[in-house]
């Protein structure tokens, strides 16, 4: 059956086009979101659907909002290509019953997806996904209603709209761009071909501070690049931008621009982890605002060093956003992010925003008047050296349970001569060291990949263990870097 693909990951659904990401696939799972939305009391908001630039994003959403017209839900339709930060606002915005948005984030350019978004913009929870996934198995083709998209307008089941202004309006709202503006600084940007190209330009605008982007149009293939995220071995453009045109800053968004990668004035990459560390700098000591930090297990030691000198509470989660979006309202929690690179705030939605982050970051240096790479110095200085990497390896499908067995095998009382405190199981397979360093290994939830991370107190102990994490695995043959 084709639907027994349709499965949610750690954000969405995400397939490659035309071989699993079918027009009937898509169908199929509007059809269930319509269904499970039906069934609750707010299905008569509405639906806003958005989608990026990658191949056939437009269509695709055309075809969410024509299935849900034909089940009687009318959808808020992007006239154009948006980032996912901007759909998940506009949910809240129009007190919608949900979102939905054609993207597969910083996946390939052959893959495209679906994320699903709750009333309150954040990721669809896990219990909701698993509803919408029980639908799914059981939906068939003949039972999909549809509405033509002519008829449901007339209907005033599909209405077409801007969202981009309601949004910048938001952001207004949540940072004074003055400082920002009037800085002097020189933004390199890149937007990797994706949905966020123009969005620091206008947002910023014409003034003493300058924004100089690259890869702003839009391009499906993504060329130059393995995938559309923002991590340093696809910023070399950026990073060459910067240190040609003696820029203050890199900013990068990845294809649906909720998340961010970072160069600093000198060419040199900004882990997120990093970036993390200096955003919750920024709202702690900048701003004197208070409240928890939320993390993934995936992130740095340096935010619990951070929160213990500001008096506030850490809470760690597994991957994903929707572990942490929870948290950071039920909490009503300071920030929230994650590895790779998403990071949410207080008072705006619970979900990532790769436009909101760098702004932040920009003013940042704007108040404190410090070039990125001083800052980063600062937070070595008062907590210690913390670096930090990650690999990517493809595996054979059929070796996911004998891989899995592996791991769970492993029991090293050290790891390269270091004392092993603890095994842990939350997500993945994490090892933690008794100088601090950790070691982590676990499938992604949203690629064919087997992800390894690892945190020390230099580049040498995080490459050493890295090659370890993979040794545990037995996947050397199938090895294929990100």
């Amino acid at each position: 059956m084709a639907n027994s693909v349709i499965r949610f990951g750690t954000d969405g659904w995400r397939a490659e086009i035309a071989k699993d990401f079918t027009f009937l696939n898509v169908a199929i799972c509007a059809q269930a979101i319509a269904e499970y939305l039906r069934h609750t009391e707010t299905f008569h908001r509405g639906v806003v659907i958005g989608f990026d630039t990658r191949f056939a994003s437009a269509d695709f959403a055309k075809e969410v909002a024509e299935v849900l017209a034909g089940n009687g839900i009318k959808s808020f339709l992007s006239e154009s290509a948006v980032p996912t930060p901007v759909i998940s606002y506009a949910v809240v915005n129009r007190e919608a019953a949900a979102g939905i948005v054609i993207t597969a984030s910083h996946n390939p350019g052959s893959w495209n997806g679906i994320k699903l978004k709750s009333q309150d913009g954040a990721s669809a929870s896990t219990d909701l996904v698993t509803q919408v996934e029980t639908i799914v198995s059981k939906t068939q083709p003949a039972s999909i209603l549809r509405k033509g998209l002519k008829e449901a307008s007339c209907q005033n089941l599909i209405e077409l709209c801007s969202f981009e202004q309601p949004y910048l309006h938001r952001i207004e709202q949540l940072i004074d761009l003055n400082p920002i503006r009037k800085a002097g600084l020189n933004v390199a940007v890149d937007s990797m071909h994706g949905a966020g190209g123009g969005y620091f330009k206008n947002l910023i605008g014409d003034c003493s501070t300058t924004v100089t982007e690259i890869k702003r149009t839009a391009n499906p293939s993504f060329p130059g690049m393995k995938q559309p995220e923002p991590i340093g071995q696809n910023l070399k453009e950026l990073r060459q931008l910067v240190c040609e045109s003696k820029a203050t800053i890199g900013l990068a968004t990845d294809g649906d621009a909720d998340r961010l990668g970072v160069i600093d004035e000198q060419g040199n990459y900004i882990t997120p982890l990093q970036v993390y560390t200096l955003l919750a700098f920024y709202f702690l000591e900048i701003r004197r605002e208070r409240g928890a930090i939320v993390r993934t297990i995936t992130s740095t030691n340096m935010l619990n060093l951070l929160a213990n000198k500001y008096q506030v509470p850490v809470i760690e989660t597994p991957v994903g956003f929707k572990y942490i979006a929870p948290v950071m309202s039920a909490q009503n929690a300071l920030i929230g992010g994650e590895e790779s690179g998403g990071y949410g705030f207080r008072g705006h939605v619970p979900e990532r925003d790769g436009l909101l982050s760098g702004l932040y970051l920009l003013d940042l240096m704007a108040r404190t008047k410090k070039p990125l790479s001083q800052l980063i110095t600062d937070l070595n200085n008062n907590f210690g050296t913390h670096c930090y990497d990650r690999a990517d390896h493809s595996f054979l499908e059929e070796n996911r349970s004998l891989i899995m067995e592996r791991l769970k095998q492993t029991q090293p009382k050290t790891i390269n001569d270091t004392l092993v405190l603890r095994k842990e199981t939350i997500d993945g397979f994490r090892f933690i060291m008794e100088d601090n360093s950790w070691l982590l290994i676990r499938f992604s939830g949203t690629e064919p990949l087997l992800r390894i991370y690892a945190e020390g107190n230099s580049t040498q102990q995080v490459q050493s263990l890295l090659a370890k994490g993979l040794s545990f695995t037995g996947i050397k043959e199938q090895n294929e870097p990100n």
